[in-house]
Parts: C-alpha cells; structure tokens; sequence
C-alpha cells in the first residue's frame, strides 16, 4: 500500500540526491529512509531510483510516482489544516512565496495583521520570480504564491492560471527612471518611443521580456546593457549614469532612488498582481485569511490601484 510517509521521502530523495541528504532534510536517518524506500518499492512492485555511483536519479515509473505525489500531498496538507483549524487545535500554517517587491510592500502588513488576529498561526516566507513561484505552488511546495503578469502576455497569459484560485490583489503602474541629470529627470511624463536610443537596465527575466514587447511596439529594440533580478541593483546602475530603467512603483517605492529620478511613462504600463492559491487549500481558514490580509495591504500599497472587492 502507498503510504504519504512513502511518497515525502520519495520526494526527498528526488530533491536532494541521495538517502543521506533526504535524511538530513526529513530529520531523520538514512537507515530509516532506506526502509521507506524499500517499503515503497515493494508497494510499488517496481524499482523507483536508480543509484549510479554517488548519483541517485528517480526511474520512469519513479517519475510518474513523485509527479502525482506532490498532487496527493497537497490535498493531504489542505485536509489537515482544515480538520485542525475545525477542532481548535490550532489556527494554521501559512507557507508563502513571493517575488522581491511584494514581500517588501505587501507581505510585512498582511502577516502583521494575521499575526495580530491570530497569534497562533505561522507564517514562512520564501521569495520566488514568477512562473518559479507558481511551480512551487502547484508542487505543493508552498500554501500561496504571490505572482504578476502583464497584459501583454495575451491570450497565453490569460489562461496560465485557469486550475488556480486567483485573488487580484493591485494594478501595479510602472514608471521610468532615469539619471539626476539626465534630460527626462525634470518632466513629468516621457514616451517610451523617446527613450529609444538610451542604454537599458532590465530587471526579471519575465520583466525584461515584457520590456521588449513594450519597447518593440513603440518601433525599437531597447539594447539593455545590463540585467539583475536585484531592484536595488537597478536602482543604483542608474543613478551611476549607466542607463535607464522602467520599474514597477512596488519596487521603487522600497528602494531609496540616489541619484536617480522617477518619471511618467507613455503609453502607461502596468502589470496584474494577484496571490494563487489550490482550490482545496481556498478553503483553509488561514490561508483564507492570509488571502484577506494580502488583499487589504495591496489597497494602502504605494502607487497601485487595488482590484475590486471581492475579485
């Protein structure tokens, strides 16, 4: 019989490498996760890894197992939580993942504000780009995700969340920022298409792309001289004079700007920030109530415009 103990430790193994490591992570030894393994190889009733010097890499069948496992092992932690929030045993466990500008603008208010509601509940954060972040969620590596998408996306874009609960949570605008002394610093709105022949500092690699549609339907190719998933980073390459930006307000605004200037773009840009969730996980109160939080923290965000109640 397939057991979830079985399919954790499967799990691990994949993840890590090895017994030993997977034991490390389990907190457990690796006599016992060899035992697991064996027990669930012969439930199996085919191998799952194979061992190749120090390299243990799962088999076909293990593949298929471990795909359908994170699946299992989602539902399994959405039901535990449930039971254990309608007993009282506690009030829940949120795990969450969120790109750099939304753990500094959105993430710290929203759990305050559970925290403060529900001192019991626990909440771990770990930071991911979108699509990484929505993979976690699917995997059943994490209870919410904090993801954006741009219009520009398209019909593809629109359709890369159907088998998720989205909660819009804000219509973040993205602004230029350029050099103190550059020629745009001082005006209150700049065309994209004026910024054509400026060197370029991109950010995210789903951000960077976008930046190249943008750019490519104003008539030009941007010659983005560097790129860093780091804001800060951003940041500070333009305020050195090294080239110019275009950012979300989200990340300028946890950022201090030295020597840099933000500035109106046009046609205006913006992008859909949403937190995703499984729909068995919707109906855990504290993941529900996180969702909330996240919510009323995007409606007092900085420069966004907050999605309709209820959406």
């Amino acid at each position: 019989m397939l057991e979830a103990r079985h399919l954790r430790v499967l799990r691990a193994v994949a993840a890590t490498g090895s017994y030993s490591a997977a034991a490390r992570e389990l907190g457990c030894t690796q006599p016992a996760v060899s035992q697991q393994m064996r027990s669930l190889e012969q439930a199996a009733g085919t191998p799952l890894l194979v061992r190749t010097g120090r390299e243990t890499r799962l088999t076909e069948a293990g593949e298929v197992l471990a795909r359908h496992g994170a699946a299992v092992l989602a539902s399994l932690t959405a039901a535990e939580e449930e039971v254990a929030a309608i007993a009282g045993l506690r009030a829940g466990r949120v795990r969450l993942v969120s790109f750099p500008s939304g753990s500094s603008a959105l993430v710290p208010a929203a759990v305050a504000a559970l925290r403060a509601d529900h001192p019991g509940t626990r909440v771990s954060l770990v930071e991911a780009e979108p699509p990484r972040s929505v993979e976690l969620l699917r995997a059943g590596d994490c209870d919410i995700a904090l993801a954006f998408r741009y219009p520009a996306a398209g019909a593809a874009g629109a359709s890369e969340w159907d088998d998720l609960v989205v909660r819009p949570l804000l219509t973040d605008r993205l602004v230029g920022l350029v050099p103190e002394g550059h020629r745009f610093a001082s005006v209150p709105e700049v065309g994209i298409a004026e910024l054509a022949g400026e060197p370029w500092i991109a950010g995210c690699p789903r951000c960077r792309r976008h930046l190249e549609v943008v750019c490519e339907a104003a008539g030009f190719t941007p010659r983005i001289d560097f790129a860093t998933d780091d804001y800060p980073a951003v940041v500070g390459l333009v305020g050195a004079g090294l080239g110019v930006a275009v950012l979300p307000e989200l990340a300028v605004a946890s950022v201090r700007p030295r020597g840099a200037r933000t500035v109106r773009v046009a046609p205006a840009v913006t992008r859909e920030v949403v937190a995703l969730t499984l729909p068995d996980l919707a109906r855990v109160p504290a993941v529900a109530g996180t969702l909330d939080r996240l919510a009323s923290a995007a409606a007092d965000a900085p420069g966004a415009v907050a999605a309709p109640a209820g959406g």
